[in-house]
């Protein structure tokens, strides 16, 4: 055996280092947003994990050996993960200006966040693996780093829209130049050709909140336009940039509480819109809970 890992110590922290650098892995998935990008934004989110890893793991030791100062090294590291969330605020908002349905600074905002939280996650599954490695036995550590990665994947993505809400299909209707989802009004348009090109290629949903907290969720600006951006990313968007007759939008029935969603798809597919719409993301800072609320409780 190598001498260095004669030591207990070391042994642990190797141990952990793994298995956060495992779950970095398991967290990062290049999807159909193309983000992160392939392979360069893989590698600096991969290279972040290593490093939360690396500084959880041997804080633990570092700690039962009364150095204190191995708090410091947390904080700064605390600090860095701020800088990266900024990044990639940044980063994305500067993209997000040439995208012809863009996401919205509230979906930005959320992905920023999912990428802090991610590290924070690993570097403590770091600390708890490195701690049950050293004060007990490798072994026990080995079985808390897989119980670090399950509760790690169930932690991987939120809430979907199809939980809090029903997703049914709408008619798009062109009465003069009013256009309307179902009963839901969305737009005028003017221009015959433009209303011609509604009637051709337009789709329409409704979507219908389960819960009034559902209702104030999905009638926030971030939400709808994260429903617009996910729907023309698989869909596709039948526009070109410079035309804002045939922009998608989301637009609220204000006596039913119902949104409707109008969108020019490529893809005309009802049903796969339906289960694109289902699988879109609520927005962490677009939910509203009024029924906790110590308002309701006055009658």
């Amino acid at each position: 055996m190598i001498p260095m890992l004669k030591s207990h110590e070391t042994i642990g922290v190797l141990i952990s280092v793994g298995f956060g650098v495992i779950l970095r892995i398991l967290l990062l998935r290049t999807d159909m947003r193309q983000y992160p990008t392939y392979p360069h934004g893989r590698v600096i989110h991969i290279s972040l994990g290593v490093i939360a890893a690396a500084m959880g793991a041997v804080a633990v030791p570092a700690l039962l050996n009364k150095d204190y100062t191995a708090v410091t090294f947390l904080s700064l590291a605390a600090q860095q993960f701020r800088e990266v969330r900024n990044m990639e605020r940044q980063s994305l908002a500067e993209v997000d200006v040439l995208e012809l349905v863009p996401r919205g600074s509230s979906y930005i905002e959320g992905i920023a966040m999912a990428f802090e939280g991610r590290n924070y996650l690993i570097m403590f599954a770091a600390v708890i693996v490195s701690l049950t490695s050293i004060v007990f036995a490798w072994y026990w550590g080995v079985l808390f780093g897989v119980i670090a990665l399950i509760i790690g994947i169930k932690l991987k993505s939120g809430k979907k829209l199809g939980e809090i809400a029903d997703v049914l299909p709408g008619e798009v209707r062109v009465d003069g130049p009013d256009v309307y989802v179902d009963s839901v009004y969305i737009m005028n348009v003017g221009l015959k050709d433009n209303q011609q090109k509604i009637r051709q290629h337009g789709m329409g949903l409704i979507v219908r909140a389960k819960t009034m907290d559902a209702k104030v969720t999905i009638s926030n600006l971030g939400q709808r336009q994260a429903i617009l951006h996910n729907l023309s990313m698989i869909l596709g968007v039948y526009r070109d940039s410079g035309e804002p007759a045939m922009i998608p939008m989301a637009k609220l029935d204000l006596d039913s509480g119902d949104l409707g969603v109008f969108i020019l798809p490529k893809d005309k597919d009802m049903e796969k819109a339906i289960k694109a719409l289902k699988l879109v993301p609520v927005l962490e800072n677009a939910v509203r809970m009024p029924s906790e609320s110590s308002a309701q409780e006055v009658r």
